[in-house]
């Protein structure tokens, strides 16, 4: 009965993977991803799987043009090449789902959630069309997608540092390594390459462009930043050691994570904080603007009244605390966006603000 089940050839093999495996494969992926792999783009183990998986996408990517074109004829690898299309979609799949951890840690909904949703997209696709991977002039643009979405974060983690400049480096290098592995390929089945180049050389352009569009709109998010948390205070002080005393509104657990725009209780005289904790690797040292905004009514926009700049410097873990205060704060509201020294959206803080007789309880966080 059993053995009904079990595959008698490698494209059996291939489809019973697809079929069973590789849903429950893509959950567990991202599971773990989440709370493991993924948690910071510093981390040598992180960065080193993510090249160890561009480099079996591109062995398998070979392998599928030379047994397809009869340059390599051994029976082994005849018989092994319906499964190479599976390794390259599971190589393509973790990469695409450590993106999406990383990536959307660092998102602000309000700006990058175009970018987010197409790499979330991606995952998806990259589970239901894995037969596509047999085709050449779809192996290379998803796999320039993959390598420059790599390197836009991990050539910062490397420098130790952010902007345009890097992004700008990350497309070059990008585009410089896929001209050395077309030549590689076109070299060794110089008829597949010969038949695709249009094609592909349009959809990597086409890829490249979009890219920009989207980090020059602040649409992807600002890797290898993220923030950690934010909120508002009535109080921060800290020690010697820099262990942070905030005193926030003692709320009920369900507001603190549902709520979007939470309520500033303020009583007469009394200034407003805004604290910020944002990861950034170790070693990687930048400065961040606090932009306080208020809401007018009567041009329904938002109005800047006050912008504080400090540094952060990278290495810790739950992220470089640091904050602003304003002492004249209309009732309304309000936000404070957090912003890269480039203008890049962090994160943001939603507050509403209520002018009261008496002060409302109070909370201690350490941050």
């Amino acid at each position: 009965m059993v053995r009904r089940y079990i595959p008698k050839s490698t494209q059996e093999l291939a489809d019973w993977y697809m079929r069973y495996v590789s849903p429950l494969s893509l959950v567990a992926g991202f599971i773990l991803d989440t709370l493991f792999l993924a948690k910071r783009v510093d981390l040598f183990l992180t960065n080193a799987v993510l090249f160890t998986y561009l480099v079996v996408a591109a062995i398998a990517i070979l392998l599928i043009n030379l047994i397809q074109t009869g340059r390599i004829k051994l029976k082994f690898a005849i018989t092994a090449l319906p499964l190479l299309p599976v390794v390259v979609q599971f190589a393509f799949g973790g990469l695409f789902s450590a993106y999406l951890s990383l990536y959307s840690r660092s998102a602000e909904v309000a700006t990058a959630w175009i970018f987010v949703i197409a790499v979330a997209v991606l995952v998806l696709a990259n589970e239901r069309f894995s037969h596509f991977y047999a085709r050449f002039s779809v192996q290379m643009p998803i796999y320039f997608t993959v390598l420059f979405s790599f390197l836009i974060f991990f050539l910062p983690v490397v420098f130790r540092a952010i902007g345009p400049l890097m992004f700008i480096a990350s497309g070059a290098i990008s585009l410089l390594i896929m001209v050395g592995f077309w030549h590689l390929l076109a070299s060794l089945v110089p008829e597949v390459a010969r038949e695709n180049r249009r094609t592909v050389t349009i959809a990597i352009a086409a890829i490249f462009v979009g890219f920009n569009v989207l980090y020059f709109t602040n649409a992807i998010p600002p890797l290898p930043l993220a923030l950690k948390g934010a909120g508002t205070a009535h109080a921060i002080s800290h020690d010697a050691t820099y262990t942070y005393r905030i005193l926030v509104e003692d709320r009920p657990w369900y507001e603190r994570y549902l709520d979007f725009s939470p309520t500033f209780h303020r009583v007469p005289g009394e200034p407003v904080y805004v604290w910020s904790a944002i990861f950034a690797p170790s070693g990687l040292r930048t400065r961040v603007l606090h932009e306080w905004q208020r809401y007018d009514g009567e041009s329904r926009s938002w109005v800047t009244e006050t912008a504080v700049w400090f540094a952060i410097s990278g290495g810790r873990d739950g992220g470089y605390r640091g904050y602003s205060q304003k002492s004249t704060v209309e009732p309304g509201k309000w936000r404070v966006n957090v912003l890269t020294q480039y203008g890049q959206l962090i994160g943001r803080v939603h507050f509403t603000v209520e002018d009261v007789e008496i002060a409302p309880p109070l909370v201690e966080i350490t941050p």
